[in-house]
């Protein structure tokens, strides 16, 4: 059996879309004839929100369990001074203090084994003085990680992979500084070139990775959805007292926010049906609070603001909604789709051709390159999952249909097809391929 080191920063239990693809590594490799040994951080999850990103960990030492399915090495975690500050003080004080001392690790942390990430590096370090493995791979963000991935490789002679969730110095956000950009290209370049192998989630971050690396065509490896963690939840039966619509995760600049509360506010004024909207996990969470109070006031009763929850209960809670959200990330996938439409409920896309949604595109949907594709449209129609809604008029249509269908019938039918495809197991047994790939190199490297 070959043996995989995996440095993964996100990983459960926090909550996080970016730790359930080391999760789904870690779950299933061994299926596939590879022994994973995960590096990570310890987290609390004591907040239920990005606090929880900074917390400290629970405990000094690092703490080693070993599973059925491999071994996970939680390592201590600190907090820097700048988080130590925000924990304390929260987020509008000290802030010139903060951004400089987080100015100095993103920089630093890149050259020397420092700040609080760096852990790491240093108990993968020294797991591999006395632990052979096969490769590396380090899943990013944060991309430091490619760093210590690829000292590591140089010090012990191990090949490793660079796994992207998300573009590095090509990010689409539109916050990121011309400098910022520049030391981010500058690592990038030097690190990910020793890398034997790029992976990517997407078919846009794959195009955009290779300008980079020409001689390095990203294999796709897709995000998809857990298979046990939908098997658990599959006989649960959606609402049928009150018609729900229901939206995870992070909610970007560019998304059309504004306008789809708009049409929510705008039928819970005029009609006289009930429903429930709700947002689960969002990292706007105040920001609706505030946008329902003193604009949108008609949904005061209607709007449900949920924290971050586990996967597992996250997808229970979502099994019971009849209606799903999404918005059109364009020319690329994003991650919640596949649970959408694994959960087997009617999914809206949201928006394709909306004079705002199409503003807020043109102002902060943040790309290097064009490719003809949108992947979510794609899924949507090849599962027969949902409806591609076309503006703000289209969805306040929809909205009312899906009303009297459900007044009628007391549930919202969603007839989709072929989810097995978008499973996190069927691309595990791909990385598992590469990963039998990387020691037949090695065997003929060693032969020559």
């Amino acid at each position: 059996m070959k043996k995989l080191l995996i440095l993964a920063y996100d990983f459960p239990p926090y909550v996080s879309v970016g730790g359930l693809r080391p999760y789904n590594w870690y779950k299933y490799l061994k299926e596939y004839g590879v022994e994973p040994v995960v590096i990570t951080r310890q987290w609390q999850n004591k907040h239920g929100n990005h606090l929880d990103y900074i917390e400290a960990g629970y405990s000094d030492e690092v703490i080693v369990e070993t599973t059925e399915f491999g071994t996970i090495v939680r390592t201590p975690y600190r907090p820097n001074l700048s988080n130590t500050v925000l924990l304390k003080y929260g987020a509008h004080r000290f802030r010139l203090l903060r951004k400089s001392i987080t100015a100095f690790y993103e920089i630093a942390q890149f050259i020397f084994p420092v700040g609080p990430k760096a852990a790491i590096y240093k108990a993968a370090k020294h797991y591999l003085k006395s632990n052979e493995v096969d490769a590396i791979i380090a899943t990013g963000d944060p991309f430091v990680l490619f760093a210590y991935a690829s000292k590591l490789s140089s010090t012990f002679n191990t090949p490793w992979i660079a796994d992207y969730r998300d573009p590095w110095s090509q990010n689409f956000s539109s916050k990121k500084k011309s400098f910022q950009r520049t030391f981010d290209k500058w690592f990038e370049l030097y690190y990910v070139k020793s890398a034997q192998h790029i992976l990517t989630v997407d078919v846009l971050f794959q195009h955009k990775i290779h300008t980079l690396f020409p001689d390095k065509m990203p294999a796709l490896i897709s995000n998809g959805f857990d298979p046990e963690g939908i098997s658990e939840v599959e006989n649960i039966e959606q609402s049928h007292e009150i018609l729900t619509f229901s939206f995870i995760g992070t909610i970007y600049e560019w998304h059309p926010l504004m306008p789809l509360l708009a049409v929510f506010n705008k039928i819970a004024s005029e009609q006289h049906f009930d429903f429930r909207i709700k947002f689960y996990g969002t990292n706007l969470n105040e920001l609706l609070g505030k946008v329902v109070s003193e604009k949108f006031t008609a949904l005061q009763n209607k709007m449900v603001i949920l924290p971050k929850l586990p996967n597992t209960e996250l997808l229970r809670e979502l099994k019971k909604d009849n209606v799903l959200l999404l918005f059109n990330y364009y020319e690329f996938t994003g991650t919640k789709i596949y649970d959408y439409v694994a959960l087997k409920r009617k999914i809206l896309l949201c928006f394709d051709n909306d004079v705002e949604a199409n503003r807020l595109k043109d102002k902060y949907y943040f790309k290097h390159i064009e490719i003809d594709e949108n992947p979510q449209r794609t899924i949507i129609e090849r599962t027969n999952s949902g409806v591609i809604v076309k503006d703000s008029s289209h969805l306040e249509e929809l909205i009312n249909d899906l009303w009297q269908e459900f007044s009628q019938t007391g549930d919202i039918r969603c007839d989709s097809v072929g989810i097995e495809n978008y499973s996190r197991k069927i691309q595990v047994e791909k990385l598992a391929e590469i990963i039998q790939e990387i020691d037949a190199l090695k065997s003929d490297e060693q032969k020559g």
